[in-house]
């Protein structure tokens, strides 16, 4: 049985760019068409009743990709998993500013779904391609890739409200964000090398798992906690994205670019939080952050829920996207500590964070029209509460005795690792 080369220093550098440049290109293409909504509706002459069931195409196709993809990356890599992903990613902008110069509402779902399932597709492969990346080095990356999402995001938003207080077209404005990431697209997925997840001879030192044996992986008590935390952090960090500007527009009276600017200023706090997260992890260590995570998010949710004036719940949003930042990566990276079906666990992991990115928000949108959004937003604050008493789970587990055994990656048994560096030891790991 063989196993693949082991990629160079420069090789793992270009790899963990190729990862920053796909996480980046996601933020902005998914945020550019979400800050052109308005425009689309009007364009296709949909009711909110009927853009309701239109963006549902982005939850099929999320709902069609996730589900997949850990078995996809298993047999075929991380690699055209990922490349198909964003493929999808890029191609869905295009149909979604084509349906809206036509007037097509079914156009812009096909282009939803098309978009819901590359970026599903992707987000089980580029986290175990991070999660492999960070093996590779010996310190935190996870948290820094998804800091490029958040800050494609900023970007993506802070364009499309430009471009909206122009008023230009948003199908121009769509074919052209697609236009500029496509090439970039194209390099990132050919910095990543072959065979990352990938199970079997010729890929890994490790038998492709069977049906039984990749189930088996979500009965594991750490992998059903730490699927746990990420839930609770997922639904921390969705629940932002799909209602805070309705909070502050219904529940503080604001306009709706003011509404959207606090978004922004959440997302803003998600990307300094995200790339500080190397920093943070060195000094305090999974366990600390996971945990404290969870409870600076809940403490600016209760804020943001109770604040007698908008100024401070403003001030609130900034501790909510500061704790949401780091708990999603964090948790994910826990999930590949261990070299032994890695690959299996953090497809598992991610998989429970999607179907909360996804089932949450439309569940607080139900809980809100009884209770109203800002009191719907407690119950997120309790799950946040809830999951931070279960952070030891994210606790490096003891390296066995007598070797290192191999990594469920696909990158085959390694040569003896030099001593982490100080900021790879964190005695709360």
């Amino acid at each position: 049985m063989t196993s693949r080369k082991e990629p160079s220093p420069d090789g793992v550098r270009r790899w963990r760019a190729g990862l920053f440049v796909l996480f980046v290109i996601v933020g902005v293409t998914m945020s550019s068409w979400i800050t052109r909504t308005p425009d689309i509706r009007d364009a296709i002459g949909a009711s909110t009743a009927g853009m309701g069931l239109v963006i549902l195409g982005l939850s099929l196709g999320a709902m069609i990709g996730v589900l997949g993809s850990g078995q996809l990356v298993a047999r075929y890599g991380g690699r055209p998993v990922a490349g198909t992903g964003i493929a999808l990613v890029v191609l869905g902008p295009v149909l979604v500013g084509t349906g809206a110069v036509t007037g097509a509402g079914g156009l812009v779902f096909a282009g939803l779904v098309i978009f819901g399932s590359g970026s599903g597709l992707m987000e089980i492969a580029v986290n175990i391609e991070g999660a492999a990346v960070e093996r590779a080095l010996s310190r935190p990356v996870l948290p820094a890739l998804h800091g490029c999402f958040s800050a494609g995001t900023v970007v993506g938003a802070a364009g499309g409200i430009a471009l909206t207080g122009i008023d230009f077209a948003v199908s121009w404005h769509l074919w052209l964000i697609s236009a500029l990431c496509a090439p970039a697209a194209a390099w990132a997925v050919r910095q990543l090398p072959a065979g990352t997840g990938r199970e079997g001879a010729g890929a890994t030192d490790e038998p492709r798992l069977t049906r039984a044996e990749r189930l088996a992986v979500w009965r594991e008590p750490r992998t059903l906690m730490l699927g746990a935390i990420v839930l609770g952090m997922a639904l921390a960090e969705g629940a932002a994205n799909d209602w805070l500007p309705l909070i502050m527009v219904d529940g503080y009276d604001l306009d709706a670019t003011t509404g959207s600017l606090v978004y922004t200023l959440f997302a803003a706090a998600m990307a300094t939080g995200r790339f500080g997260g190397e920093f943070v992890l060195a000094r305090l260590g999974r366990v600390v952050v996971v945990r404290g995570s969870a409870v600076l998010a809940a403490v600016g949710i209760l804020i943001v829920v109770f604040a007698p004036h908008p100024a401070l719940a403003a001030v609130a949003v900034v501790l909510w996207g500061l704790g949401a930042a780091l708990g999603f990566p964090v948790t994910i990276s826990a999930a590949g500590d261990s070299p032994q079906h890695a690959a299996a666990r953090v497809s598992a992991v991610a998989t429970i964070a999607y179907l909360a990115f996804l089932a949450g928000p439309p569940a607080l949108g139900l809980l809100g029209e009884h209770t109203g959004l800002r009191n719907a937003m407690l119950a997120v604050a309790v799950v946040a509460l809830l999951v931070s008493t279960l952070a030891s789970a994210a606790r490096r587990p003891a390296a066995p005795a007598g070797g290192t055994g191999s990594a469920a990656t696909g990158t085959g048994p390694r040569p003896a690792a030099a001593p982490a560096p100080p900021s790879a030891r964190n005695p709360a790991d």
